[in-house]
């Protein structure tokens, strides 16, 4: 059967650019790819047909010859370097779908040795809110693995080194082929290493690195937060024959204070004053979270709940010299268990408030009173 225009095939006309045909060829190479289509021959000698057109019209050499001679440019190895001849579609397609999707569809040309980088590691790390607010520095004790001393991380004993991968050559990928198709797979000897220990070190196997329990001084800034993350590059585990290091993450716990709450830079905490205090007006001292402390007037009339600002008073910030501030509410408390003589001097001032005392209390029952009129 003749074969068909390789513009009919590739739906293009020859004006088409160089993207143009690429991307019809994409198209139809995904559509009938036989991974997609297992076990149909129809779809196979589409993908085969589409290739082949592709091959020829992505190439400005053989497009032009195809454009003057059409098929017979390429029969019996004509249409000089352009031609065909005893053309390899194996690899071709191989290339192609490299190209396209990368080395895992075709048969990767590239060779790569790679020494496989070690693991990172989590600390957590437990701190109080006073800590937090000043910083400080700690020695902590972990396990990893460490560079093995005896080969230098080579994984080969001493005066030895790695040779080429028996199984893939060196490549650190092998191939195999599914009919005209080529599969290229990380190697399985390997695992990609490309290299092969063959004299290997006594003390650590041939892995180049051996288990370890490490102590290390850690700096936590002023001004971390519960659930700050603090990365320490190349403290985690040691990389396999020679690769780099993992680091290592420090994941800060703030503990609940027993006096302050925080949100952000800003620290908050709940002071209670008696009513007598509330109404008359006083000074308090309060605590403040570098160790001091602050005074704040309370005047007379204050209501239960009002809060009160003391800027700079608050956490630092872990960038910059600026703090947040203090909030100071406070709580009015009823007395309890009130003797005789408290007893008779609030039935005595109950008896001369008025509404002018209470402003409050006066405008909820005007609201009661319309809603119950209403």
């Amino acid at each position: 059967m003749a074969k068909r225009d390789y513009y009919e095939v590739l739906g293009v006309n020859k004006s088409a650019s160089a993207d143009q045909i690429k991307s019809a060829y994409r198209k139809l190479a995904v559509k009938h790819h036989p991974d997609k289509n297992k076990g149909d021959k129809a779809a196979e000698e589409k993908f085969k047909e589409a290739s082949e057109a592709y091959h020829v019209l992505s190439n400005s050499e053989r497009k032009q010859n195809y454009d003057n001679f059409g098929h017979a440019a390429f029969e019996n190895g004509g249409g000089g370097r352009g031609g065909f001849g005893n053309f390899d579609f194996s690899n071709h397609f191989s290339d192609i779908f490299e190209d396209f999707f990368g080395e895992g569809f075709g048969g990767g040309r590239r060779s790569r040795k790679s020494n496989k980088r070690g693991s990172d590691l989590r600390y957590d790390l437990s701190i109080s809110l006073e800590e937090a607010f000043s910083g400080k520095k700690q020695d902590i004790k972990f396990s990893t693995s460490e560079k093995c001393d005896t080969c230098s991380g080579s994984g080969s004993k001493p005066g030895h080194q790695a040779g080429a991968c028996s199984m893939c050559g060196g490549h650190g990928q092998v191939r195999s082929s599914q009919g005209f198709f080529t599969v290229q797979q990380t190697c399985p000897q390997c695992a990609g290493a490309g290299e092969e220990i063959t004299h290997p070190c006594s003390s650590c196997n041939g892995q180049g690195k051996k288990q370890a329990s490490k102590r290390l001084s850690v700096t936590i800034p002023k001004g971390v937060d519960d659930g700050t993350r603090i990365r320490l590059s190349g403290k985690g585990e040691a990389g396999s024959r020679g690769g780099s290091s993992g680091d290592l993450y420090l994941f800060i716990n703030v503990h609940s204070h027993d006096l302050f709450k925080r949100s952000d830079e800003n620290l908050f905490f709940e002071c209670p004053v008696s009513i007598a205090d509330a109404a008359l007006g006083t000074s308090i001292e309060i605590p403040t979270i570098d160790g001091g402390k602050a005074k704040i007037k309370i005047p007379a009339g204050t209501q239960s709940g009002k809060q009160f600002r003391l800027r700079g008073k608050g956490m630092p910030y872990m960038r910059g010299n600026d703090f947040g501030d203090l909030y100071v509410q406070v709580n009015t408390e009823v007395p309890i268990s009130l003797n005789k003589e408290q007893k008779e001097l609030l039935e005595k001032f109950r008896e001369i408030e008025n509404e002018k005392s209470n402003p409050s209390i006066k405008k909820f029952f005007q609201k009661a009173k319309s809603f119950w009129k209403n």
